[in-house]
């Protein structure tokens, strides 16, 4: 990913946040039969290793992970983004000299990837990915809920995988180049707008 240094994330913790508010990933493996790519929402195990380690699984029925990837997996996270107009700058009024741009968070984690058909581990996984999702909720469903048959056929449908990460890219491009004149007419502008993430992207530009 192209890391300008005004748009470049280092702090690791920030990078992580971004991935969980994301939620859904763009899993994708180069294979010797082209690039393979699966959504799906992975856990974020920030307890394993300097970077973190990635653990998902996808449909047994899926061929990502039947054909051998060449070299590293990669997993794309995107946050929230918004189309920037011109017209919020006060450049524009000014000079003239202004283009449309694009305002977005996005996460690459890259590292070896694992697949695995193991039960057990198949079960925590789904297990602690449920818990991450239900907890919020009034009400939580559990794995346990279901019959312990019914859990054990679904587990045969999938298989799971263990990315370690070796490499993470974050950039939050949030008209951190312009002034601060621009920057307060684009959160202006975004934060007026009819579209609920572009008010999730006007709170994120900097003053």
């Amino acid at each position: 990913m192209y890391l300008p240094p005004a748009f470049r994330q280092d702090d690791i913790t920030e990078i992580h946040a971004t991935m969980r508010a994301a939620r859904l990933c763009n899993f994708v493996t180069a294979t010797s039969e082209g690039l393979m790519a699966t959504p799906l929402p992975p856990i974020i195990d920030d307890k394993e290793g300097e970077r973190g380690v990635l653990y998902g699984h996808v449909a047994r029925a899926n061929p990502q992970w039947k054909t051998a990837p060449i070299g590293e997996a990669m997993a794309l996270f995107t946050g929230p983004d918004a189309y920037v107009t011109p017209s919020w700058y006060a450049t524009k009024r000014e000079t003239g000299k202004v283009v449309p741009t694009w305002n977005y968070s996005a996460v690459h984690a890259y590292g070896p990837v694992e697949f695995f058909e193991d039960a057990d581990r198949l079960l925590a996984i789904v297990t602690r990915l449920t818990t991450l999702h239900e907890t919020p909720r009034a009400q939580p469903w559990a794995v346990s809920d279901a019959p312990e048959d019914f859990i054990k056929a679904q587990l045969r449908g999938i298989v799971g995988f263990r990315m370690p990460i070796t490499r993470l890219e974050g950039k939050l491009k949030m008209s951190q180049n312009r002034t601060a004149e621009d920057r307060a007419g684009v959160a202006a502008g975004l934060a007026s707008s009819d579209r609920p993430s572009d008010r999730v992207v006007a709170g994120m530009i900097p003053e």
